[in-house]
């Protein structure tokens, strides 16, 4: 049997915002004893496990949960009730360039978010000029990110994340980076990382992507868990759920 590693135990999150638009509503509200903050449940008493080496696809419409997973996984949040366990090096290919600075170079920003992510400056030494090929902006690497394009930006930053050597990669909608080849290129990297045994966790609104990808799916919807197993039949049960509306 398979080393379990990602368990989600009746996890519940939960997120507030203040209903007052300035403290000038807010502190009457307040010293009156009304209700200063309203909030909505994103995931609803959600229980699953993800096996090492497992592909997983999580599906379903937008707001369902399936972003806030991924950060509960990555440790970005923690649930409001549940218990969650991750074993493992985590690299996470969600939020990509959240760490990146406008105003450094490329290089720099490379030895930054591989900083961010964990990397030692030996190992980003060693990696440097692999994670430069990848990004295919050589040309670039030694201009400030400010003058980046989107997709040069996202290029660089995948770049990085996918040389950390993780043992749990978490992926959100990110292969939409650049054009139809460097796409085709991330997806023939994440082919690598499932032949090598490494445990993906993947969210995209392409069943078929997930279908071709992914062994198993969890399909979450009104921020609960429908159902989890084989792939093929839970993207089955989610598409005969939206042939129906």
């Amino acid at each position: 049997m398979s080393e379990t590693v990602i368990t989600f135990q009746n996890v519940t999150k939960k997120f507030a915002f203040q209903s007052q638009k300035t403290f000038k509503e807010f502190l009457p509200a307040l010293i009156r004893g009304e209700e200063t903050s309203k909030g909505f449940t994103a995931l609803d008493n959600i229980s699953f496990e993800i096996k090492k080496g497992e592909s997983v696809g999580i599906i379903g419409p937008n707001g369902s949960g399936k972003s806030t997973i991924l950060k509960l996984i990555a440790g970005v949040m923690s649930p409001t009730t549940g218990k969650i366990q991750v074993k493992g090096q985590i690299s996470p290919l969600i939020e990509l360039g959240a760490g990146m600075h406008p105003e450094l170079t490329g290089r720099e920003n490379i030895y930054l978010n591989g900083a961010i992510l964990g990397l030692k400056r030996k190992q980003i030494d060693a990696n440097l000029q692999s994670i430069i090929d990848f990004s295919e902006i050589a040309e670039f690497i030694d201009q400030p990110v400010k003058h980046y394009s989107s997709g040069m930006y996202m290029r660089l930053a995948f770049a990085i994340a996918i040389h950390v050597n993780p043992e749990i990669l978490i992926v959100d909608e990110i292969l939409a980076v650049g054009d139809d080849a460097f796409q085709k290129k991330c997806f023939r990297k994440m082919e690598e990382f499932k032949r090598n045994k490494i445990t993906i966790i993947f969210v995209s609104h392409s069943l078929e992507q997930v279908k071709m990808f992914c062994d198993k799916a969890i399909y979450i919807n009104h921020s609960k868990l429908i159902s989890q197993g084989e792939v093929d039949n839970v993207c089955q049960e989610y598409e005969q759920t939206i042939n129906k509306k």
